[in-house]
């Protein structure tokens, strides 16, 4: 069975009578609450063009958002007894024959069912106390973590061009010429005092010569940081706002 809570939603919401397999019976009109309990016990629904309405039993329905579903066709609603409240009430008789028709047990004890007072569009005042309620609705704004992009690393080689300046050495010939004196007139006179002959010298330059090899030079992650930023919200919000006519004393 419903609670009051949930009754208020549904009202609140507009919210329709739905049968069984999902068949819409009709618009809500309004529900019925146990005088003893306090809970609510039966909801009218209009079933035909000229606002007819018919009582349904609320000990098996459930909720589903604004819409209050219950476990009987279309057909067995509108074909159900038809009774009228007296002053938002219905008598032991009323209910009993209703609960008989719907298939459901019916208690003669006033504690166990009773009456039922109709409740309208407000359950908060009839049944409770003189006081009547009003409510709003309350904006709650938090976050929620959701996957906004991918950062990946991608390595790949690229060839581009070094140049540096390496100093070489190479060897060259030179031609030194001495007289001839009484120091080396040995060497001058050695073999034959005339002769043909070679002599060759062998030359050596460096040449430069290039070496690569890979060494490491950086390390590179990927890491997250959190950063704080602020986004405004704006949201439509209900409020019930309650009047009072005639000659009184507003006293806050």
């Amino acid at each position: 069975m419903l609670d009051t809570n949930e009754v208020q939603q549904t009202l609140s919401g507009g919210g329709a009578l739905i049968g069984a397999g999902g068949t819409k019976i009709g618009s809500i009109g309004q529900v019925y609450l146990d005088d003893q309990t306090a809970r609510p016990e039966w909801v009218t629904v209009k079933t035909g063009m000229f606002g007819a309405e018919n009582f349904v039993p609320l000990a098996h329905a459930r909720l589903s958002g604004t819409d209050i579903l219950v476990p009987y066709d279309k057909e067995i609603v509108k074909d159900a007894p038809k009774v009228a409240d007296s002053d938002g009430h219905l008598t032991q008789e009323e209910e009993a024959e209703l609960y008989g028709y719907y298939g459901l047990d019916y208690s003669e004890s006033v504690s166990d069912s009773g009456l039922a007072g109709s409740v309208g569009q407000d359950t908060s005042g009839p049944t409770t106390d003189e006081a009547m309620t009003r409510s709003e609705e309350r904006v709650n704004v938090g976050t929620r973590s959701e996957e906004t992009g991918r950062v990946r690393l991608r390595k790949y080689v690229v060839t581009e061009n070094v140049t540096e300046t390496v100093p070489i050495r190479k060897e060259k010939a030179v031609l030194e010429r001495e007289p001839v004196t009484e120091e080396n007139l040995g060497q001058a006179m050695a073999g034959p005092a005339i002769s043909e002959e070679e002599h060759e010298v062998t030359l050596h330059e460096e040449r430069p010569v290039v070496e690569k090899k890979a060494v490491p030079v950086e390390r590179v992650r990927l890491g997250k940081e959190q950063v704080t930023d602020e986004q405004t919200v704006t949201e439509e919000v209900r409020k019930e706002r309650i009047e009072a006519e005639g000659d009184l004393e507003d006293r806050r």
